[in-house]
């Protein structure tokens, strides 16, 4: 194992898997990606708010959502991995969350991904969620999801 793979997002959950995958990276020695999707649907309500807002010349482009995405990862990590000599790289992604964490999977060469899912009801377990169950699908490698 060579590369993992955590999705961040501001859950304690999130936050619990995120430690996981620095100590499995950590105990194998392999390289700790974090990513942060930010959705077209958060991008679009964001941008609209900032255009909204009187007399303001405020934007907000894709490479600011990006960049955001890539500085909430760090941050998240930053508190996960006080006090530890656990190192990552932390990257930000704009679009489809499955889409997006697929790609970054592929990029970096991951051999693992760690994610978040949801709790559901015996017919809802079938499908974990479009995200979920479209990485466990998707992927070529190890997967472990974490229900909140």
């Amino acid at each position: 194992m060579e590369r993992v793979l955590a999705v961040v997002d501001t859950t304690d959950v999130a936050k619990e898997l995120v430690r996981e995958a620095g100590s499995l990276a950590e105990g194998m020695d392999a390289k700790l990606v974090l990513v942060h999707v930010t959705t077209e649907e958060a991008y679009t309500a964001r941008r609209g708010a900032m255009e909204s807002l009187p007399n303001s010349a405020a934007s907000y482009t894709h490479d600011d959502a990006r960049r955001g995405a890539t500085e909430f990862a760090r941050d998240i990590g930053d508190e996960v991995f006080a006090g530890t000599e656990v190192e990552y790289d932390a990257v930000g992604a704009l679009g489809d969350e499955a889409t997006e964490v697929l790609g970054v999977a592929e990029e970096y060469d991951c051999d693992y991904v760690f994610l978040t899912g949801r709790q559901r009801s015996p017919a809802g377990k079938a499908l974990f969620g479009d995200t979920t169950q479209r990485v466990v699908l998707d992927f070529d490698g190890y997967v472990t999801v974490k229900t909140e």
